[in-house]
Order: structure tokens, then sequence, then C-alpha cells
């Protein structure tokens, strides 16, 4: 009997699909502080598969202002042939500015070339004091708010030529962002939920590249996107009985609205229990109708809602844990399968927290017991996290 292996994906990272963006919609009703943007792009035709739980890998482009703006600085056209690292031949640097280099993050070997092309004593006196033994932390800090732009305008005694500008550079890396749809339900498309990053520092705008890119400057339906698949681990029990719980605040409920139509779709019996929290009820429940139609056709056992700001004291989900710690103990007993997408810093960690103190009030653990249970319950692939 003839086996036949699994077909594999046309497009990689190294051979990107060029796809259009069909939909860029913001999520946040009008009041909100937030933007976030329900994006789809179109990969119909393509032979390009997914499967829930994984990611999309998109390359993008650097702000062309900011990219106009070095080229200034360093007194080019943008014209002259650079060579970047594993480029085969070499590139105009207003090409390698745009869409192969980061021009964010500049480390302590750019203030060392610096100090030595500067002729300027006031300039030098800074870069000594920034480069002295000790002083790693007063550098990072001072780093920590810059990027490339802001050194070559204040320090502009060092004159540095366009490859020497380069060599201090690394690659443009593509971002990662989790589906937030099942091809079951959305064939040819793949949706993701997207915050654009905008802040400010050290005096000057500051524009998450890729979330901006994608938010801002693509032309709906024109603009050719290079995106692939990025598989995960981060996945749906295969035995469609078992309960899941889903805790995703933010841009975080992403992957967990493919689960659910991913459970939807294939008839799953297992109970579905959601977590979501943000800022404000009225303008931050991201896509709330959904969440709210899914619950009334009885799809969703439970949504536990946690908005930080709707209350005088602040609500996590992780609080909303805490106040079902008996049932959602009786769950993981049960066989639950526990998830968790979102920010690696504070979220995830407070929610593993929670879990911890969950198997201690409930199962009656002491500390190091609650621990052995959730390292067992990741080696089972019952406890799943997709942070960043």
């Amino acid at each position: 009997m003839h086996l036949s292996t699994p077909p594999t994906n046309p497009y990689t990272k190294d051979n990107p699909l060029p796809a259009k963006l069909l939909e860029n919609r913001v999520l946040n009703k009008d009041g909100s502080s937030k933007d976030t943007r329900h994006l789809v792009v179109d990969i119909a035709g393509s032979g390009l598969t997914y499967k829930v739980g994984d990611s999309l890998g998109v390359y993008c482009c650097n702000r062309p202002q900011v990219v106009e703006e070095i080229i200034e600085l360093l007194g080019a056209t943008g014209n002259e042939p650079v060579t970047v690292a594993r480029v085969p031949s070499p590139v105009s640097l207003r090409d390698a500015l745009t869409s192969k280099l980061s021009i964010a993050g500049p480390t302590k070997k750019i203030l060392e070339t610096l100090l030595a092309k500067t002729a300027n004593p006031a300039e030098k006196v800074r870069l000594e004091a920034l480069l002295a033994p000790g002083a790693e932390e007063l550098r990072e800090t001072f780093l920590g708010q810059r990027e490339f732009i802001d050194l070559l305008e204040e320090f502009p005694g060092a004159r540095l030529s366009p490859q020497e500008f380069v060599d201090h550079t690394r690659r443009l890396m593509p971002r990662l962002y989790s589906i937030a749809s099942s091809p079951k339900l959305y064939p040819g498309q793949v949706h993701l939920t997207v915050a654009p990053v905008r802040y400010e520092s050290n005096g000057r705008r500051r524009y998450g590249v890729c979330s901006t890119y994608l938010a801002d400057r693509v032309t709906r339906r024109k603009t050719l996107i290079p995106v692939f698949v990025a598989e995960s681990h981060f996945g749906l029990p295969e035995d469609g009985t078992k309960d899941v719980i889903m805790v995703g605040p933010g841009t975080g409920v992403a992957p967990f609205r493919a689960f659910v139509q991913e459970r939807v779709a294939t008839g799953a019996t297992g109970r579905n229990w959601l977590f979501f929290g943000d800022q404000h009820q009225a303008t931050d429940y991201l896509y709330g109708d959904e969440w709210t139609r899914l619950l009334a056709e009885g799809k969703m056992a439970r949504v536990d809602l946690a908005f930080s700001r709707d209350q005088a004291q602040k609500v996590y989900v992780q609080d909303r844990m805490r106040e079902n710690a008996a049932e959602l103990w009786r769950w993981l007993e049960g066989g639950a399968y526990f998830y968790v997408c979102g920010d690696a810093h504070r979220m995830a960690k407070d929610v593993d927290a929670a879990l911890q103190q969950i198997a201690m009030s409930q199962g009656g653990l002491d500390a190091a017991q609650a621990v052995e249970y959730l390292k067992k319950l990741k080696k089972e692939k019952r406890y799943q996290r997709d942070v960043y």
C-alpha cells in the first residue's frame, strides 16, 4: 500500500507568499484609548495552509520618513551600494534601510565607533562617560531610549560612511502574529489581531515597525505583503471531548478565536471557557459580539471578563481565575486543557502564579507540589503558552 506524504507548504520563510490585505478594521469602539486592528490576509489559491495555533510571519518595511532622515544625516544620497550580511549581492543604501535592516536597537558597538570617529570634544566626553567601566546601567538606559537616528543626530561630529553605518545594524526580521481564524471557517484567508505600537521616547515619536506597517501603510488589495506560516506546538487537544480553558487578554485573544471556530466546525463536544480582559467593556471587548453570540448558542460554556478600568479597583484575568478557583480546579481535574496567550513579562507570570495558588487552595497541595502539578500539566501538553 502506498502511503502519501502530507502536502508541504509551497511558501516558506525563505520563499514567502506575496499576499494582499483584504480588510483592516478597528476593533475598538469610539472613545477607546486603544487601537486594535482586525486584519484579513488573502491566501486563496496559493496552496499555503495552516492550522489553528500557528502564527503568520510577516516581512515588513521601515518608515520611509525615517529612512530618508538617516540617509540625510549620513550625508549620503541613498544610492550608494552597500553589502548586507546574507544578501547575495550589494543593494542600495535606501533599499537596505527600507527592507533589510533594523534601524532600532543600537548597541554599545556603535557608541565605540562614534567615539573613535568624532573630533568634537564635547561628544568625546559624553561618549567616554557612557563607555566607562561600571556605566552599564547608564548605557542601557541611554540606548533603550534611542534608535540609530537619535545617535546620528546627537553625535554629528562622527561621520560614518554608509557601509560603516550598515555594519552596526542587524537584519530586519519577520514578525510573527498568532492566527485568529480557522481555515475550516475561512478557507483562503488568515485573520490577525494586531495592536499598532506607537509611543514616545527621547522626545521623538516611535512606531512599531511591523504593526504600524500593517495598520497604516499597507494599501488594501494593492500592496503585496511577503508572508509565511510559522508552525506552532500551541494547539487544541486531538480529543474533541476534552474541555479547554483559554486565558487571552487584549490581542492574546487571537488564537482563541481560531480555537473556538475550529471546535465549532469540527463538532467538538468538550466545553469552552474563555477569560478575556482589557480596559473598558464598552470600547475594548475584542470580538465581543462573537463571544456573546457563541454563549447564546451554547457553544461557549463560560466567558469571564476582566475590564481593568471599569471600576475603582483594577481587575485582571488572574483575579477572575481566583474568583472561579473551585470551578476551574474541577475542570482541570476533569482533564481540561489550559491555554495562555499574550504578554510574557507580566500577565503570563501572574496567571501562572494564580494557577499555582488554585492548585494549593483547591487541591490541598503545598507550594512544591503545586509547581510539580503545573510541570505535569505542561508535560502532558495540558498547559500551553503562546507568550511574547
